[in-house]
């Protein structure tokens, strides 16, 4: 299993939790990446005061300000890695941003289900079009037929709780609109794996165990993983990847989650 070789990579939601554990990985490698966008909805803020000072040691750290539910933001985002990767393409888009909330059958609403799409699901799509071009660029200029992630790829964060065959964790909560966006954002996956494949782009849905984050809530369970565990092994897991695995949903031990 070998180590992952990218020149460039982007993360969403990189302020903290995973997103924050994937830059800090991916800064520690032997071999860093020469570009690592980091982008987050607010970049000057207090939340994002870690990744400042991350920035300020990593001169490859570039920050972006990114909204994922926001065309134009996304449209602005995507112009600003164009411009720092000077005619080279992206190598890998880590679509991490997301939102969770433990709504149930009974309380779920209009609102609520359209912001939880809107960012788990909608967002991972528009980011995949706007870096398209650049993607395409990345595998037009990697040697060789076969799909990688040192090539060309995109990940999309998901979430076990998007299982339909296997209704992961429903004892502690019913999660609806969660439930539904990691679904379809699976679905969306296996979609892209089949329309990028042709140009080289692989694309792949994690499932990154229930991590001890703000976002997976306070309660103690001993099937918890930690944010360097979960980031560590999911590297290991991106590095491995080829072109038989392009449209799966695995977990951050590179085991297959079922749809």
């Amino acid at each position: 299993m070998g180590e992952l070789h990218v020149r460039s990579v982007l993360v969403t939601g990189a302020n903290r939790g995973i997103g924050l554990g994937f830059v800090r990985h991916l800064l520690g490698l032997p071999n860093p990446p020469e570009w690592v966008f980091a982008a987050c909805r607010d970049p000057k803020g207090q939340r994002a005061q870690e990744l400042q000072n991350l920035a300020s040691k990593h001169p490859n750290l570039v920050i972006i300000p990114l909204e994922v539910t926001k065309p134009a933001s996304i449209k602005a985002a995507a112009a600003s890695v164009e411009e720092h990767l000077k005619g080279s393409g992206l190598n890998l888009l880590i679509n991490n941003a997301g939102i969770g909330n433990n709504s149930s059958l009974d309380n779920v609403t209009q609102e609520g289900m359209y912001q939880m799409y809107a960012t788990n699901t909608i967002g991972p799509l528009l980011l995949s079009q706007a870096f398209l071009p650049l993607l395409k660029k990345a595998a037009h200029e990697s040697p060789g037929s076969g799909l990688s992630c040192s090539k060309a790829a995109i990940i999309n964060m998901s979430s076990y709780a998007g299982s339909i065959q296997d209704v992961y964790l429903w004892e502690y909560g019913q999660a609806l609109s969660y439930r539904c966006s990691k679904a379809a954002l699976n679905m969306l996956t296996k979609c892209q794996s089949l329309g990028y494949q042709e140009h080289g782009i692989l694309c792949a849905a994690l499932h990154p165990g229930w991590v001890q984050t703000d976002m997976g809530g306070t309660i103690e369970d001993k099937t918890r993983v930690t944010v360097d565990v979960s980031v560590r092994g999911m590297l290991k897991v991106i590095s491995s990847l080829s072109e038989k695995d392009t449209g799966t949903f695995l977990d951050w031990e590179g085991k297959v989650v079922p749809w």
